[in-house]
């Protein structure tokens, strides 16, 4: 009995992993070349296909990205154009308001010294005219004064108009103070 495992162990060569059979490698070839072709089929063209659908979006999506930074870029040189208008724009009009309101007080001055002014020649001559007036009066009561004087001094009466004509003729050849 011992001889007969140590036969069959003797009997069977060991496998050789570095010499290769020729019916393994037909196999094994068949083999590759069929799981190759299912994959090829199967599993690398959809694979393929998706890594360029992915491919095509990041490459979209790269682009969008740009074109949504260009035109952040440019609506924030818009802005900031709007803004330095609007800044130019508020600094013109507050430039204009104070010109305006530095005329408007140029014209109530002027205008105000004007009325003075006229004020100042309505009283001037309103004072000219009560000057002539109380001088008129005191020019008639002087002559009133002066014909009765006469009247009393010569103690008759004399013919008023002819003598009020005489003395008034007198008062103006005085000096006029």
């Amino acid at each position: 009995m011992t001889v007969l495992p140590l036969l069959l162990q003797a009997e069977a060569p060991t496998p050789n992993l570095l010499q290769p059979e020729g019916g393994m490698v037909i196999w094994v070839t068949i083999v590759f070349l069929i799981a190759l072709w299912i994959l090829w089929r199967y599993a690398w063209g959809p694979i393929s296909d998706a890594l360029e659908e992915r491919e095509t979006r990041i490459a979209d999506s790269m682009q969008q990205a740009e074109k949504a930074l260009d035109e952040a870029r440019r609506i924030q040189a818009d802005n900031q154009r709007a803004r330095r208008e609007a800044e130019q724009e508020g600094q013109r009009i507050l430039r204009e308001a104070r010109e305006e309101a530095e005329r408007l007080r140029s014209e109530e001055l002027q205008e105000t010294r004007e009325r003075i002014k006229e004020m100042r020649e309505q009283a001037q001559e309103e004072i000219s005219r009560e000057k002539q007036s109380a001088l008129d009066e005191l020019r008639a009561e002087v002559a009133d004064l002066a014909i009765d004087a006469a009247e009393r001094i010569l103690g008759e009466a004399l013919d008023q108009s002819r003598h009020r004509k005489l003395v008034e003729n007198m008062i103006e050849d005085l000096p006029k103070n």
